[in-house]
């Protein structure tokens, strides 16, 4: 699994650092950071946050 961020629709609102902090940050400019790649110990973090952006700018791709 890897997440991918739209960069053109993220308004980096910081929903998703709230509900998976280990993932994902926003630097002092607050532009996105990922900071972790997924793995089973964050998956259900990492799905909520992917379903709580408001601007649907996360999406998850199988990698494969």
């Amino acid at each position: 699994m890897r997440i991918v961020v739209d960069w053109d629709l993220c308004e980096s609102n910081g929903i998703c650092e709230a509900v998976a902090p280990d993932v994902f940050e926003l630097d002092e400019d607050e532009n996105l950071i990922l900071k972790a790649d997924p793995d089973a110990e964050n998956r259900g973090r990492i799905l909520q946050a992917v379903e709580s952006c408001p601007k649907a700018a996360l999406s998850l791709e199988d990698s494969a």
